[in-house]
C-alpha cells in the first residue's frame, strides 16, 4: 500500500470511527477500519482492565473463528499469558514515547520485529502463537493503544494463513493506526459523558426526568406492539420542606440522596427498572416486564424504607400499570396521570402504603379530570430541579 492509500485510510478510519453513535460502533469501525488498512482478514480490539489483571476483547470484526463473537461478554486473557504485553505495560514503555507495533506468526518469531530475542525468546509469545494456529491464521500484528498517557489495550489485526506475512512497514503503520483509534476512543468517551450528564440527575447520580420520558415513551410503544406490561410508581418525599427550613438546605439535599440510594435498592429487585429523580421532592420507578404484583410489592417495600430514614416524613407512592384495569394506555401521559393522580391520593390520605391506580377508582377520576395549573408539582417544589 502506498503511502496515498494508508494517508486514504487513516482519514476513513478517522471519519467511520466519528460517525459511530455508540461506543460498540466505534469499537466496531476501528476495528474493521484497521483491519482493511493493513489487508487483513481479521481484527480485534481489546482494553486492559488493571483491577482484573486482563485484557478483555471488546469486538471481533472480520472473519471470526468458531466461537469468537463480535461483541463477546466473557472473552478475556489474563495478562500474565502474554509477556509480550507484561514486557509493554510494565518495562519497555516505562521509558516514556510512543510503544512499537510487533508482528507474531504461527510458525514464530519474525526477523526484524522489535525485541524479537526477547518476545519470542525463552517461551514468549506462545499463547499468541498458539492461538493463531487454533484459529487457522497465518500472523498477526500487535499494535499498543495508549489513551491520556497510558496504556489502554491492544488493536490487533491478522491474516490468513498463505497470505504474506506482516512486514516492519506494516508494524509501523499499526503504531500509527492505534494512535488514530486512541483518538476516536478518547471523542467517544467525551460524547458518552455528554450523554451521561444529559440523562443524569447531579445531585443523586439517577435517571433525571428527560431519561424517563424517553424510556416511558419505548415502553408504552412496546407495551401497543408487544403487550408488555409497563408499570410506572411516582413517589414524592414528604417533610423534605420542612428539613429545608429547619436544618438547611443541604441537609435537606442529604435527605434526597438517601432516599435516591433506597430507591436505587428497591429498583434492583425489578429486573430492567429505571430509577429516576423527576425533580424536587419527586422520584419515580419505571418497569418493563414484571407483573404489577411485584411492582407493587416493591412500592411498599420502598415505602417502610423510606419511613425509616432520619429527619423525613416517608413518602407518598403511587403506581399505575397496563397490568391493572386502568382503561387504554395508548400514551406515556396516560400513564404518567395516572401514576401521578394515585401519588397525590396517597399523600391526601397521608397513605403509608402505595395506592394503586385500577385498584382505587378515585384515581382513574382523579387522572381523568382536567388538570390544574398549577397541578404538576415536579416544576414549582424542592431542591436543585
Amino acid at each position: 500500500m502506498g503511502d496515498d492509500a494508508r494517508l486514504r485510510a487513516v482519514v476513513s478510519l478517522a471519519q467511520a470511527m466519528a460517525a459511530a453513535h455508540t461506543p460498540r460502533g466505534s469499537w466496531r469501525a476501528a476495528a474493521l477500519g484497521a483491519c482493511e488498512a493493513l489487508g487483513g482478514s481479521f481484527a480485534a480490539l481489546s482494553v486492559w482492565e488493571r483491577g482484573r489483571g486482563q485484557l478483555r476483547v471488546l469486538v471481533n470484526a472480520g472473519e471470526r473463528a468458531e466461537g469468537e463473537e463480535e461483541f463477546p461478554e466473557a472473552e478475556a486473557y489474563p495478562v500474565h499469558q502474554f509477556p509480550e504485553i507484561t514486557e509493554f505495560l510494565h518495562e519497555r514503555w516505562a521509558g516514556g514515547g510512543e510503544p512499537d507495533a510487533w508482528v507474531e506468526t504461527a510458525d514464530g518469531p519474525v526477523d526484524g520485529a522489535p525485541g524479537a530475542g526477547r518476545l519470542y525468546g525463552g517461551g514468549y509469545g506462545r499463547e499468541r502463537v498458539a492461538a493463531l494456529n487454533r484459529r487457522g491464521r497465518g500472523c498477526c500484528v500487535v499494535a499498543p493503544i495508549v489513551l491520556h498517557g497510558r496504556a489502554w489495550g491492544e488493536l490487533y489485526v491478522a491474516r490468513r494463513v498463505g497470505e504474506p506475512v506482516f512486514g516492519r512497514e506494516d508494524a509501523d503503520f499499526a503504531t500509527v493506526l492505534a494512535a488514530v483509534v486512541a483518538a476516536g476512543i478518547s471523542q467517544t468517551e467525551r460524547l458518552e459523558e455528554v450523554r451521561k450528564l444529559a440523562f443524569t440527575d447531579p445531585l443523586t447520580g439517577l435517571a433525571n426526568r428527560r431519561a424517563v420520558d424517553v424510556r416511558l415513551d419505548e415502553a408504552v410503544e412496546r407495551h401497543r406492539a408487544e403487550g408488555a406490561v409497563v408499570s410506572l410508581v411516582v413517589c414524592d418525599l414528604n417533610g423534605l420542606k420542612r428539613v429545608n427550613d429547619t436544618h438547611g438546605h443541604a441537609v435537606g439535599d442529604r435527605l434526597l440522596e438517601r432516599f435516591g440510594s433506597v430507591l436505587s435498592r428497591c429498583g434492583a429487585m425489578l429486573p430492567g427498572a429505571l430509577a429516576a429523580r423527576l425533580g424536587g421532592d419527586e422520584f419515580c420507578l419505571l418497569a418493563v416486564g414484571p407483573e404489577v404484583d411485584d411492582v407493587v410489592r416493591v412500592a411498599t417495600e420502598l415505602c417502610e424504607r423510606a419511613a425509616e430514614l432520619e429527619l423525613g416524613d416517608g413518602v407518598a407512592c403511587g403506581v399505575a400499570s397496563t397490568g391493572d384495569p386502568v382503561g387504554p394506555v395508548v400514551s406515556a401521559r396516560r400513564l404518567f396521570r395516572l401514576a401521578d393522580a394515585a401519588q397525590y391520593r396517597a399523600k391526601a390520605a397521608r397513605s403509608a402504603k402505595p395506592v394503586v391506580a385500577g385498584r382505587d377508582d378515585e384515581v382513574i377520576r382523579l387522572a381523568d379530570s382536567p388538570p390544574k395549573p398549577a397541578h404538576d408539582r415536579r416544576h414549582l417544589r424542592g431542591n436543585h430541579p
